[in-house]
């Protein structure tokens, strides 16, 4: 069975065709020439964006020469009432220090350290689930908690049962819908007079978000201060002393960068999560392999993961089919001559890891589910020129081995004890806001092995 796969618009379209189709879903707003094009070129009245899915230059903006592309201002227009000057959005010299000083939260040394709280985590999930043993469950809704549940206890110490990590948890998913991470404005310069392309209330649920957030770095800081503090990741975070000016973040920095951490850990967690089980049910062959590999998980042992090969590739596959991140943005600071073409100054590059994972003229069967693809030669060489799940180069994400280890530990250990299976009638299709979602949800029946 072929994986669900969002239709392409019509090649020509009008540009106000195109903003409503962009802000109904980010994916079938495009064309279907993407899937097959090495460079593709989008005028509009105001400026041009060039959508690369060439491995060589996509190795160029994100590798060779970042600085030179940094992330488009435009990519805030949304998400910054949220974000702040989040380590997701800054550029240059303030990307630089907030790297120095998170990048040693998730080095290698510090992911055996959080995997206790990301068993603790996969443990209630698994309690959940099995509860509702012989439904038909909405999967998304049960990953979500049980991302949103790794990230509380990771970061702050707390389950999601703690009253403010709810509030947090129930007001994102509020959000999720309302702003896609990818916004209009990345596509059409607009005016600072027009309307922006989110709904009325999105601004007033980001004030809500980061109060909370608020809260709980406050709290932090305290703890910090009487020296009662939980050694997690916000402690080793607010601590860190940036290497080169000796300073901590701020409060108020502290809660941008909790913001993006929460909405990466938990959003792309969650989409990432949903697929993969929807994928085991559809292949119920490999599905029974990662059972059979699960078998191994009986304590909280970190070396475990190492054993869960099959499982490993089968979420690496996941994560091509349904990158939870669709695309990313850069923007030209200088004159280009990409595939023999002048593109100028500002000019938006747009780098599509939904479109690039699915290149008819890189991988073998695009769209089809192989998890063993990964271990042939295609599959490898693909895996290092046109697989970027968690970006690539400098700015790849700082939390790319966390959600490995996360999405690898939740997915054996589900599957160690419960089998799913799709519900017919309900073939969920993929669309893109915050990240790549079903449009009705992911509906599987759930039994007990």
């Amino acid at each position: 069975m072929t994986p669900p796969k969002p239709a392409a618009r019509p090649d020509r379209v009008s540009l106000w065709r195109y903003v409503k189709l962009f802000r109904q879903d980010i994916l079938s707003a495009q064309p279907a020439r993407l899937y097959r094009a090495k460079m593709a070129e989008f005028r509009t009245p105001f400026f041009r964006s060039y959508l690369l899915n060439q491995p060589d230059l996509v190795k160029t903006v994100l590798k060779d020469r970042p600085m030179d592309f940094p992330k488009s201002d435009r990519i805030g227009e949304g998400l910054r009432p949220l974000l702040g000057a989040s380590v997701f959005l800054t550029n240059g010299e303030t990307w630089q220090r907030q790297r120095r000083i998170i990048d040693p939260a998730f080095e290698g040394g510090r992911l055996r350290e959080t995997y206790p709280a990301m068993w603790e985590a996969a443990q209630a999930a698994l309690a959940r689930l099995t509860a509702r043993a012989g439904q038909e469950v909405e999967i998304e809704e049960i990953t979500s908690h049980a991302a949103a549940d790794v990230i509380f206890r990771t970061l702050f110490s707390i389950p999601i049962e703690d009253d403010i990590a709810q509030e947090v948890f129930h007001e994102f998913r509020a959000y999720q819908r309302t702003q896609p991470i990818l916004n209009l404005a990345a596509f059409i310069p607009v005016p600072r007079w027009m309307p922006r392309f989110f709904r009325r209330d999105t601004k007033a649920a980001a004030r809500r978000i980061r109060g909370l957030i608020t809260k709980l770095t406050k709290d932090r800081q305290a703890a910090i201060a009487a020296g009662e503090a939980p050694d997690d990741l916000t402690t080793k975070i607010m601590t860190t002393r940036d290497p080169e000016t000796g300073q901590t973040f701020s409060a108020e920095e502290m809660v941008d960068q909790v913001a993006i951490f929460f909405l990466a850990g938990h959003e792309t967690s969650a989409s990432a999560l949903g697929w993969a089980l929807y994928l085991m049910a559809t292949h119920p062959g490999w599905q029974d392999k990662v059972a059979e590999e699960a078998q191994t998980l009986k304590t909280c042992d970190f070396a475990d993961i190492s054993k869960l090969r099959i499982c490993r590739d089968v979420f690496r596959e996941a994560l091509r089919l349904y990158p939870p991140v669709p695309m990313m943005v850069r923007e030209t600071t200088c004159p280009e001559r990409f595939r023999n073409r002048d593109i100028p100054e500002g000019s938006q590059m747009v780098l599509s890891p939904w479109h690039l994972h699915r290149h008819e003229g890189l991988w073998e069967n695009p769209d089809g589910f192989d998890p063993a693809r990964w271990q042939t030669e295609n599959g490898k060489t693909c895996g290092r020129e046109a697989y970027m799940p968690f970006s690539a180069g400098p700015r790849v994400c700082t939390g790319a081995g966390f959600a490995m280890v996360e999405g690898v530990l939740l997915l054996s250990l589900i599957l160690r004890d419960l089998q799913v299976d799709p519900v017919q009638g309900r073939e969920p299709v993929p669309e893109a806001h915050l990240t790549v979602r079903s449009r009705d949800g992911i509906w599987l029946r759930v039994t007990r092995r």
